[in-house]
């Protein structure tokens, strides 16, 4: 008997329960990951139906109501258009996150509460600072808000979400910076936040614009954060694109003549900018909590938001160069360039977002390929260049038309 035993491998038999053991262990991991894929694609099929519901509504209030933005010389529409399209924004998002939250509760997927202590005071500064921005953003389109009033509220607004432990902690080599200490990080992080809010407002200057790039920001966040497995923050960047793919078709595609064309305004822009902002730091923030981690990562978020920041930038500094105030509106944005050299709106639109989408991919392509430095400074470049080159020939065609 002794030597029956002594001829059996034991270990064999141990390694065939490890291995069944394993294929369950990964069979769930994969279930799970598969589970919260669709209730992602869930989040994304109630906010744009939401918001397809929404939209007519507030179309027909803003005619009864006359709530219009009214032509002048610096815009480039040319008839009286509703411009509260933005206000169904917020309500849509939050909607749409708490049913879904409902449903993974009902199936038996509900939040951890490990997960939920780490993430809800986050989720819960990010909502107080959406009201906030929202209210602004209402009362601007209504009876205006001054500049310098807006901008306190987003300090505020962007003080509140530091204080939940989200910041920009990391560079990730940036001219040689790695970690950054709270007392460079936490400023710098307020600071990014309220330029992001306020470029998005900035670039919404003709039809399809803002909603089109930050469409495309919010996709490849979407990607991005479910490859690193942060669900929640997949979950907020789809069902903010849910939401303004309904606004972008009555924006691009709506008949003004027959009262289906409808603008953002201040509310849609300052909600969708501070939600960009938001995703854009989380992917940044270097967290050892997360294990799919992207390299580089403050380069992949930011180069989402390369057209709407660069531009703002350059039209500060041109603003800056004449001695103008860099708030007071002009026709200088990459927008009034494209129709200044015959460029449909549409046409305009479309273009930028194809420079937008091929930034983002250049970047990804060339993140693990080349030193961080220089795709910075390759993005940099290549942005200057075009503007130079878009800059010659409207001068170009400006000394033509006087010939």
């Amino acid at each position: 008997m002794y030597q029956v035993f002594n001829h059996i491998d034991f270990r064999y038999y141990i390694k065939c329960v490890h291995l069944c053991f394993g294929l369950k262990s990964n069979f769930n991991i994969w279930i799970q990951i598969i589970m919260n894929i669709v209730f992602i694609l869930i989040a994304f099929a109630i906010s744009a139906y939401i918001a397809r519901l929404i939209i007519p509504r507030i179309l027909l209030i803003s005619f009864r109501k006359k709530l219009f933005d009214m032509p002048d010389e610096r815009k480039v529409h040319k008839r009286a258009i509703p411009r509260l399209g933005g206000v169904s924004f917020f309500p849509t998002i939050l909607l749409s996150c708490c049913a879904v939250l409902v449903i993974r509760t009902l199936t038996g997927y509900e939040i951890s509460t490990l997960l939920a202590s780490y993430i809800l005071p986050e989720f819960l500064v990010l909502i107080c600072g959406m009201v906030l921005l929202y209210l602004t953003g209402i009362a601007d389109d209504l009876v205006g808000v001054r500049y310098r009033q807006k901008f306190i509220v987003q300090i505020f607004c962007a003080i509140l979400l530091v204080s939940s432990g989200l910041w920009i902690n990391n560079l990730y080599g940036i001219f040689g910076i790695y970690e950054l200490p709270p007392v460079v990080g936490l400023p710098f992080t307020v600071f990014t936040i309220v330029f992001i809010t306020n470029a998005i407002n900035l670039i919404d200057g003709i039809d399809g614009l803002a909603s089109g790039l930050s469409g495309i920001a919010l996709l490849f966040f979407t990607i991005l954060f479910i490859y690193q497995r942060e669900w929640l923050y997949a979950a907020l960047a789809i069902v903010t694109l849910g939401t303004i793919i309904p606004f972008f078709y009555y924006n691009v595609f709506g008949n003004p003549n027959r009262g289906r064309k409808i603008f953002m305004g201040d509310t849609g822009s300052l909600t969708i900018g501070f939600i960009l902002s938001i995703l854009a730091i989380r992917f940044s923030m270097y967290d050892n909590a997360v294990l799919h981690r992207v390299p580089d990562a403050i380069v992949v978020a930011f180069s989402l938001l390369i057209t709407p920041v660069f531009d703002v930038v350059r039209v500060i500094l041109h603003r800056a160069r004449f001695g103008k105030n860099i708030f007071s509106p002009d026709k200088n944005h990459i927008h009034h360039k494209f129709l200044a050299l015959g460029f449909s709106h549409r046409a305009a639109m479309i273009t930028i977002l194809l420079i937008s989408a091929g930034f983002a991919a250049m970047n990804l392509l060339l993140l693990t390929r080349i030193n961080i430095n220089l795709l910075l400074f390759l993005d940099i470049f290549i942005w200057t260049i075009m503007q130079l080159y878009l800059t010659k020939k409207i001068n170009r065609k400006v000394a033509g038309s006087k010939a």
